[in-house]
């Protein structure tokens, strides 16, 4: 457990956040669980699509969260992941086979729809699955809800029929922050048609407190149909259901994105009048694609987390949500080898920490406080251009040439190293080669590269370090007479790997090889 001097100094978003939840429990000094025994955390899906990385992200956030709080205080903590797979169809998903199929069942609840994939009884479960599936591979402790199997057992009965019996109250709540049209049909309760088995939006003609039972037009026969409200024979509109979620379980915490605002202000609305608690909330914002746009579910826009490990490791995703949580951010491709070696450079400084400092280092909440060993000086970006201008797949020749750098370093004593190979040989072919375009050593810039070639074979020693050798072809841009020394650097980059930006010159070298770079410059000289 941390100690109560060092709480007080703690500034990271997750303690931040815990301190929140404990404040509101009475306090470090006096904290009092709920009367339900635990503190509990939720996260929310909606099935509509396969699972993007923003899920992933709730999920690791509240993590990170739950993980705070527990060295804060002892108390047991209960994270539940639930699935909204009661909720109709809007529209169909773009990234989804059989579209002509799940266009003819828009309406209905997603676990009574077939699964376009074939492999699991509905398109719900096979989302749940496939959510659950990358849950488990991060090793996260979570207990899985489904709305459909919750609202079918009646497990929601009473807070539903709370809900009913003030649903005067929250349509005051609701029906001021809609549209003139949409106030007139506007119920907090969606009735599933026994006719076609759509979730309906209708205009409820009568709410019957005797029977506990709704009357509305089925637009299917056009006529007035009378149902239970409890037992799953109804859904709650979205912003009633997740106050109705919040209430049924007592959530103490759940964040969402920036676009759930307003749901998130009329839901504490709903619970307050009902005289229920509601949940302390962390507002992050929403990651965008490269065009700057929202990533969807339904569109398959962004990075999905399957994606992110064929290039990254689960750590460097970690640190992705880790980082500036109320920031909006980029969610593309490019953005991984700065994230993976910003994970390298928060590992190799973790352990020059004060004790107290390391609380609030992203490699402690990536690891729940227990970092594991992995340690390089080299980081993601030199190794994808050390495949650059090595020009191959295979992973041992690219072995030897790190250790000529470090002889030391093997795939059997860092093992998160050589992963490191395999997933800079995938970033490499996929995205670097496709968009390599070299510039020919011609006599506009021939002796430059000679001029090169004389400081590494004679101005260079087994001693030199990475800065001397940056130093020295600092020098060569100054004799050149460039006015900016970054066109020089852009042209030596050109030629040598074809791209207009690379690693810094001096440390690439000596990764390299001094021999190597000089045969291999001869070489593009003589060609």
């Amino acid at each position: 457990m941390i100690k109560s001097e060092t709480i007080k100094e703690l500034k990271s978003w997750p303690f931040k956040e815990a301190m929140q939840i404990i404040k509101r429990n009475g306090g470090y000094e006096h904290f009092k669980l709920p009367e339900k025994g635990y503190i509990l955390f939720e996260t929310g899906y909606g099935p509509s699509g396969l699972p993007h990385i923003g899920t992933f992200g709730e999920v690791v956030r509240t993590s990170m969260v739950q993980n705070a709080l527990s060295q804060i205080v002892k108390c047991p903590t209960r994270l539940i992941t639930f699935s909204d797979d009661m909720d109709g169809l809007r529209k169909v998903p773009e990234n989804v086979p059989n579209k002509n199929m799940l266009a003819e069942f828009i309406g209905k609840p997603l676990t009574s729809i077939p699964d376009p994939f074939d492999k699991f009884e509905s398109f719900g479960h096979h989302n749940n699955a496939k959510l659950k599936s990358f849950l488990d591979e991060f090793n996260f402790e979570y207990d899985f809800v489904s709305s459909t199997e919750k609202y079918k057992s009646g497990d929601f009965d009473n807070t539903i029929l709370n809900i009913f019996e003030n649903y005067q109250k929250i349509l005051d709540i609701i029906l001021p922050t809609l549209r003139s049209e949409r106030k007139e049909t506007y119920s907090p309760f969606l009735p599933i048609s026994n006719v076609t088995g759509q979730v309906l939006q209708v205009k409820i003609e009568e709410y019957k407190m005797d029977s506990k039972t709704i009357v509305y037009k089925d637009p299917e026969i056009n006529k007035l149909v009378e149902t239970e409200v409890t037992g799953g024979k109804c859904k709650l509109q979205w912003k009633v259901d997740w106050a109705m979620r919040w209430m049924a379980f007592n959530v103490d915490y759940e964040m969402c994105g920036k676009d759930l605002t307003e749901s998130v202000d009329l839901g504490f609305k709903i619970c307050k009048s009902l005289g229920k608690n509601f949940p302390t909330n962390l507002i992050y914002e929403m990651f965008l694609d490269e065009k700057g746009e929202k990533i969807s579910k339904s569109i398959g826009n962004g990075i999905s987390v399957d994606q992110w490990l064929k290039y990254a490791s689960p750590e460097s995703l970690s640190l992705y949500m880790f980082q500036k949580p109320k920031s909006a951010k980029k969610l593309h491709f490019d953005i991984i080898p700065k994230t993976v070696d910003d994970y390298i450079s928060h590992y190799n400084s973790y352990s020059k920490l004060e004790e107290n400092k390391k609380l609030d280092s992203p490699i402690w909440h990536i690891h729940s406080g227990n970092p594991k060993n992995f340690k390089t000086e080299i980081n993601f970006n030199a190794l994808i251009y050390l495949v650059s201008i090595s020009n191959t797949d295979d992973k041992e020749i690219i072995w030897s040439f790190i250790n000529k750098y470090d002889e030391e370093l093997n795939a059997e004593n860092n093992p998160e190293f050589d992963k490191l190979i395999e997933y800079s040989l995938n970033y490499y072919n996929d995205f670097i080669l496709p968009n390599k375009k070299y510039l020919q050593i011609d006599d506009s810039n021939r002796e430059i590269f000679k001029e090169i070639i004389n400081i590494l074979e004679n101005e260079i020693k087994d001693s030199s370090s990475s800065e001397d050798i940056q130093t020295l072809l600092y020098e060569v841009g100054k004799k050149y007479k460039f006015d900016n020394l970054k066109d020089f650097f852009k042209l030596v980059y050109q030629v040598i790997l074809g791209q207009e930006k690379g690693p810094r010159l001096g440390s690439f070298i000596k990764l390299f090889g001094v021999r190597e770079t000089i045969d291999y410059v001869k070489k593009l000289i003589d060609n």
